[in-house]
């Protein structure tokens, strides 16, 4: 399976939800290795940790609350076990731990994540976020330069 997962995820049709979708769909036009496995979602479900499991390195894309709209926030995700793992909706961190559990290791995983400012109906991301989409592609892409040998 691939050493790199990239999973974007969220709602198309909810506004800034869409940013982890837009950030995949540019990224599958410029990245052509067969170990960097790229998959877009609704959202992250216990199906999940078995691309996870063998992969070595998971980037998840998406929009988040609670910052100054338009913010790029990086962060390491910690393998942590919930009572959310085994439902329709997970968190990175169970699914990192149910990856562990199930094949004994976990991968190292970093979220990308940018702020929103509107998740209501509608297929366009506001104006904070769709600036930020070039810089969360970059974000990917440096990350996956630092732990892979590209021609």
């Amino acid at each position: 399976m691939s050493r790199i997962l990239i999973i974007g995820y969220g709602n198309p049709l909810r506004g800034d939800d869409a940013f982890g979708w837009r950030v995949t769909e540019r990224l599958r036009d410029i990245v052509a290795d067969r170990e960097i496995e790229i998959l877009t979602v609704h959202q992250l479900t216990p199906e999940l940790m078995d691309p996870i499991g063998a992969a070595a390195l998971v980037i998840f894309v998406d929009a988040c609350e609670g910052h100054e709209p338009g913010a790029l926030i990086e962060r390491r995700i910690e393998p942590q076990a919930g009572a959310a793992t085994f439902t329709h909706y997970a968190t990175p961190e169970a699914l990192v731990a149910g990856a562990r559990a199930l094949y004994g290791r976990a991968a190292e995983a970093v979220m990308i994540s940018v702020a929103g400012a509107d998740f209501s109906l509608g297929a366009e991301l506001s104006p904070p976020v769709s600036s930020r989409l070039d810089d969360a592609v970059g974000a990917t892409l440096r990350l996956i330069a630092t732990r892979c040998t590209l021609p």
